[in-house]
């Protein structure tokens, strides 16, 4: 058995392969530049990275991709399917992690802690004076999604004394108070309601751009807004404009449309702006947990054996997967 890696994953993963896989690590992000190793693969392990629809078409031994986190838009998942591919992913793994990220991201932004760094570095004490800290305790928190991760953030907020507002569509008005959180039925509502906006949607269609000129230019001179999902859910142009006319207070993203990011990107040196690069879910136990649950979920499918935790389940309505039985999770 043979797993490609874009990039290898932890020592506490590829211990699960000794004596069972033969590993390739590429360091590349893109398996179109590989594909002589991808002809004889059996899985391919992506983490920040691309895999489309030419690499899988040219991967004939190709068995199951695997994703070390939830979202999956890097990988061209319609395509997979259509061969009769999974796309294992691992949901859960970094919840805690992700959301931790979050909230330490308004907590940073709230106390103004890192101009207030950059500025006492220069000689500035003065900085302290600046007028822009403010506590969180009372301020609304806006969650967009309400998912394990949305979940997860929105108990973290009210630990903190926080008010949680939460917008979710896949989710009725009872089961979103049933979480504590008061309903929205329109996030645009949501955003003008809240202090603090909080994202935690995947990227779709239907969520690309969702927060753009019109959107930010409602919500508070005050607010805060932060985006640990994934970049193009805020329209990052009318985001830097926004912050550069005060039309909201400041933002924090860990992802962007283009990763990485240039050093001339507008978001590099945008004021009230802090970033880290797409590494919400990178701490040492969500790394752990990802890189384990994604490999024996990738042994089990490469073993014929069907894994629940996929990107689209309809993939096991393929010819090839009609006799497989389900994986012991």
């Amino acid at each position: 058995m043979k797993f490609v890696m874009t990039q290898a994953v932890c020592p506490e993963g590829l211990q699960m392969l000794d004596g069972v896989a033969d590993i390739y690590v590429a360091d590349d992000q893109d398996p179109n530049n590989y594909l002589d190793e991808m002809k004889d693969a059996d899985a391919l392990i992506v983490r920040i990275a691309q895999c489309d629809g030419h690499a899988i078409e040219n991967s004939p031994n190709l068995k199951v991709i695997g994703r070390t986190g939830v979202g999956y838009d890097s990988v061209d998942v319609k395509t997979a399917t259509a061969h009769g591919i999974p796309v294992v992913v691992t949901p859960g793994a970094n919840n805690r992690s992700v959301a931790e990220h979050a909230v330490a991201m308004m907590f940073a932004l709230s106390k103004n802690l890192v101009e207030a760094q950059w500025e006492m570095c220069r000689g500035n004490w003065e900085i302290r004076g600046a007028r822009k800290a403010f506590e969180l305790e009372g301020k609304t928190v806006g969650i967009l999604g309400l998912g394990a991760i949305g979940r997860e953030t929105a108990k973290i907020c009210e630990g903190c004394g926080m008010k949680v507002a939460a917008y979710d569509p896949f989710l009725s008005k009872e089961k979103v108070e049933g979480f504590g959180a008061e309903y929205y039925e329109n996030y645009e509502d949501l955003l003008k309601a809240s202090d603090v906006v909080s994202i935690h949607v995947p990227l779709t269609d239907e969520t690309r751009n969702m927060i753009a000129k019109e959107q930010l230019s409602e919500m508070k001179k005050t607010a805060l807004i932060i985006n640990c999902s994934r970049g193009g859910i805020i329209n990052e142009v009318d985001l830097v404009d926004a912050l550069k006319a005060g039309e909201i207070a400041g933002a924090g993203t860990d992802v962007f449309c283009n990763e990485p990011p240039q050093t001339g990107d507008p978001l590099m040196n945008c004021p009230n702006l802090i970033v880290s690069p797409h590494s919400a879910a990178q701490t040492r136990e969500a790394v752990i947990k990802m890189a384990q649950m994604c490999v024996k979920g990738c042994l089990a499918v490469a073993e014929g054996k069907k894994w629940p935790f996929v990107a689209d389940k309809s993939v096991y309505d393929h010819e090839k997967w009609k006799d497989a039985e389900w994986a012991e999770v």
